[in-house]
């Protein structure tokens, strides 16, 4: 029997393949769900911590007295721990943002494609939007919870989004893409390499760029930052110091004594005229 005789086969075979690929479809959503709930809940932990750290500090400044751990935070207590764990977070992320040679080493941290990255990046949005002008300003308690949670969501995206991106690292490109990372990394060494003469720097810098274009997008301050130290003036060897005139071994040692040598029969010195005669 011929093979098409079989033709029949291929309607409970997509039947198969469709409630298969439906499967798939469901445990991805579960699969994020979990995701989200999990990142609901590091987020709410963050913030009851960053709370309770600011009413420890509190305590520990006005000394060993009794503390009502009932009472709530004060406004500009909780708004200045908040500030330095916002601070906080932002450094970390620009040490990334900013830093040409970690973009190279985990890509991910700067594509939005990447979803946990875009979730840190909504998070960090909310969060710098949410900020008060300063601690003393006048919030209200809602505003400062709202605040409290979305630095708790921004600390955990983080968190999320750097562990994915140092997974990740380099996985998401082809192996030509990969190649061309690593020429780029390797270059980049020689443009910021200060026994490097500016020439070679220069080119480095120039074949940085080509290997990177279309791989990853350096923002604007992360190339001004490199060209700065592409740029920087390679430092000349130092001279040694020139002695003052008074340490010259020379010029400071004493001149010898001039003593007068007594003229033959006490007479003048002969001139040219008169010694030829005696010559004669």
């Amino acid at each position: 029997m011929e093979w098409w005789n079989y033709w029949w086969l291929i309607f409970p075979i997509m039947g198969m393949a469709g409630g298969a690929a439906k499967a798939w479809e469901r445990g991805a959503r579960r699969r994020h769900e979990r995701r989200l709930e999990t990142l609901r809940i590091k987020a709410q932990l963050k913030a009851a911590e960053i709370e309770a750290r600011a009413l420890t500090q509190q305590g520990k400044r006005r000394g060993p007295s009794f503390v009502d751990t009932t009472a709530s935070v004060p406004s500009n207590d909780l708004l200045v721990r908040l500030f330095a764990e916002h601070d906080e977070i932002t450094a970390h992320w620009l040490d990334y943002e900013l830093d040409v040679a970690k973009l190279i080493a985990f890509p991910a941290m700067s594509d939005g494609r990447q979803p946990l990255t875009a979730a840190f990046l909504r998070a960090k949005k909310k969060a710098d939007a949410l900020r008060p002008a300063s601690a003393d300003a006048k919030v209200s308690e809602q505003q400062v919870g709202e605040y409290l949670q979305a630095v708790g969501d921004y600390a955990v995206a983080f968190e999320i989004a750097e562990k994915d991106a140092r997974r990740l690292r380099d996985s998401t490109f082809t192996e030509p893409e990969r190649k061309r990372l690593e020429r780029a990394q390797q270059l980049l060494k020689v443009a910021i390499d200060e026994s490097a003469t500016q020439s070679e720097r220069n080119v480095a810098y120039k074949r940085v760029r080509e290997e990177l274009d279309g791989l990853i997008l350096l923002s604007d301050d992360a190339v001004t930052v490199l060209e700065k130290q592409v740029a920087r003036e390679i430092a000349a060897p130092t001279a040694p110091p020139t002695p003052p005139a008074s340490a010259d071994p020379v010029s400071s040692a004493p001149e010898p004594e001039r003593i007068p040598l007594p003229l033959r029969n006490e007479q003048a010195p002969r001139t040219t005229e008169g010694f030829r005669d005696e010559q004669a």
